[in-house]
């Protein structure tokens, strides 16, 4: 009795232990429940509620490039594309088999695609082809009850109208590499792309705009059940450029034929630059949707460099265009004056050299006005003599050149104005005599682009005004026609300190250039006289000319491998008695300056003249833009 009594005892206080703990339990299982259920409720809400709803950013539409009347250099077109949702197909190979009657598949983007099947999760889109023809996608719709799992998705591509008319200024626009990921989740969407160069690239941030969004249900599995939400992106801003694409496509066709070259025209009171182009060019919209490696390897192995934008980023030796700063440095430090004369024979002797003139038997007396109408090189090496190369230097930077000048592009090139210093700095040599002559004749050291040329001719003609160069009018709203006005008010650009004397005598020589029989660019002068230009040639070597081969007798250039011809060259202005349009053309182993740049400047003053919105209106000026010099820049 006693024994079962302690047996008693012993079970109810172990079962008291173990109720105990029970209710322990409970009660901190039941403060648990509470606190997620009552105390947390909100954030697990949140946290069910970001299981079953993603968000995802929708890519924005890019800003338009439009030319100065508004017309659209680069667009958005719509980009039909079909696509093939694996869970929705019983056997995808057989209905590929059935797409390719439609769209014809080859071997390769078969195996692509179903690689990417098998990667992919099933319910996942498959892209089969992109840039369908609205033939091709009405032939697939029709043909929907026969291929399950086949839709057309549709989407936005660049698209520029004018391919390689003006796609050096464009540049064009590509996949977001990986370095080139900044944490902005826009740039990791699939299709989303970005300016890779040119125009597209100086203004990418505005022409992005900001990004959409869509919430969608999704299942267990990440399956789309439905869209709840959609707010669209906010459309990138719209840049208006200075250029006139009637303009740009005549500039463009007149290169066309040359195997490399470079011109810019600019508006020598504004800066604004109404073409720019460089051959050999390419197509950019090939680079929207990824260039082929073999396309890659044509371009990037093409000796003349057509993804280089020659205008801005070609450094050429200026040849006799600079003799124009080597006279105003002159004049300008009362070394000499329009009267300095000197007997040109052909050439000169400087110790054991001898430096020849481009007239194998010489000038004659020749003054400055005449040094500049027949480009003498012998007057030349004499100014370039007395004046030194550090004057030079200082006057040509006033002009522009040997500096990069800010235009709206990326890539531009300084080009090269040698002094004394910097040959020591750079080469560790001092300056010798000899390499100042060659300096007066804009050979040597000295490099400039066609750019820099067109500016100085710019501010040779326009008082000494500092003008720089332009491409963007605007940015941001819808951009639309934007006329010029008859005579613009020039902008508060400074004056470059020239003496309004100095200016008038160069601006004079440079009209005789084209307007006197005895100027070296005669045959290429404008003949209407309201239109009339002047300007300067040149022609600068690509190689030394060894004195043997001097005496040899020398081939001529056409007769020379393309590579080692001389480079041509030509700078002008238009209207004579009122200058409002300057431009250069460099010609890459073109030859002389006269014989080939110059016709090239004069037909673009012509045009640039023709097109002028004082002489024609707007509807009349862009009618080329439409037709034929369009349709000649496609092809």
């Amino acid at each position: 009795m006693y024994r079962d009594l302690n047996r008693y005892k012993l079970f109810t206080r172990r079962a008291l232990v173990v109720g105990g703990g029970q209710l322990a339990l409970l009660t901190v299982l039941g403060g648990r429940m509470y606190y997620l259920q009552v105390v947390d409720s909100a954030r697990y809400r949140v946290l069910a509620e970001d299981n079953r709803i993603n968000l995802r950013l929708l890519a924005p539409p890019r800003g338009r490039i439009v030319d100065r009347s508004g017309l659209v250099l680069a667009g958005n077109e719509r980009n039909y594309r079909v696509v093939i949702i694996p869970e929705q197909t019983p056997d995808v190979e057989e209905t590929l088999d059935k797409l390719d009657a439609i769209i014809p598949l080859s071997d390769d983007e078969r195996r692509t695609i179903l690689g990417e099947v098998e990667r992919k999760r099933s319910f996942v889109p498959v892209n089969v082809r992109e840039n369908l023809s609205w033939e091709q996608v009405a032939r697939i719709e029709v043909n929907a009850p026969d291929l399950p799992g086949v839709m057309i998705d549709v989407s936005h591509n660049r698209h520029y109208p004018f391919g390689e008319a003006a796609a050096h200024m464009l540049g064009y626009v590509a996949a977001v590499s990986e370095k080139e990921l900044t944490g902005d989740a826009l740039l990791e969407l699939p299709d989303f792309r970005i300016g890779k160069n040119g125009i597209e690239k100086a203004q990418d941030l505005k022409l992005r705009g900001k990004a959409g969004s869509s919430a969608v249900e999704v299942n267990a599995i990440g399956r789309v059940v439905r869209e709840l939400s959609r707010r669209d992106g906010q459309p990138g801003d719209d840049v208006a450029l200075t250029i006139d694409m009637g303009l740009q496509a005549f500039v463009h066709g007149r290169l066309a034929g040359l195997q490399s070259a470079a011109a810019v025209v600019m508006d020598v009171h504004t800066g604004e630059v109404p073409a720019m182009a460089s051959t050999p060019s390419f197509d950019p919209n090939v680079f929207t949707n990824g260039v082929g490696a073999e396309e890659w390897r044509a371009l990037t192995a093409d000796a003349r460099g057509p993804l280089t934008n020659k205008a801005i980023a070609g450094q050429y030796a200026p040849g006799s265009t600079f003799k124009m700063m080597v006279a105003l440095a002159a004049l300008e430090a009362g070394i000499a004056s329009p009267k300095h004369e000197v007997f040109c024979t052909g050439s000169v002797k400087l110790g054991n050299l001898r430096f020849h003139c481009w007239k194998k038997y010489g000038h004659g007396r020749v003054d400055m006005y005449k040094g500049i109408q027949q480009s003498c090189d012998v007057y030349f090496y004499d100014l370039a003599r007395r004046t030194g190369v550090d004057r030079i230097a200082a006057m040509a930077g006033r002009f522009g050149l040997g500096r990069v000048l800010g235009v709206d592009l990326p890539g531009e090139r300084p080009g090269l104005i040698p002094t004394r210093d910097w040959k020591l700095a750079t080469l560790g040599e001092p300056w010798q005599l000899g390499e100042t002559l060659v300096t007066g004749i804009g050979q040597g050291f000295v490099l400039t682009t066609p750019l820099q040329l067109a500016v100085m001719t710019a501010r040779l003609v326009n008082g000494g005004r500092a003008v720089k160069p332009s491409l963007v009018r605007a940015v941001g709203g819808q951009a639309g026609p934007a006329e010029t006005p008859a005579s613009p008010e020039t902008p508060a650009f400074p004056e470059i300190g020239v003496r309004k004397a100095s200016l008038k005598f160069i601006r004079k020589a440079m009209a005789a250039v084209t307007n006197t029989r005895r100027g070296t660019a005669y045959r290429a002068r404008i003949v209407e006289r309201e239109m009339a230009m002047g300007g300067k040639t040149g022609t600068s070597q690509v190689r030394r000319i060894t004195e043997g081969e001097r005496d040899a007798g020398m081939l001529k250039n056409e007769e020379k491998p393309w590579r080692e011809r001389d480079h041509a060259l030509f700078v002008g202005y238009a209207p004579l008695h009122d200058p409002r349009y300057a431009a250069a053309v460099v010609v890459e182993h073109g030859g002389g300056g006269a014989r080939v740049a110059a016709p090239v400047v004069r037909d673009i003053l012509a045009e640039t003249q023709r097109r002028d919105p004082s002489r024609k209106s707007g509807a009349q000026r862009y009618a080329g833009a439409a037709t034929g010099s369009v349709a000649a820049a496609r092809r």
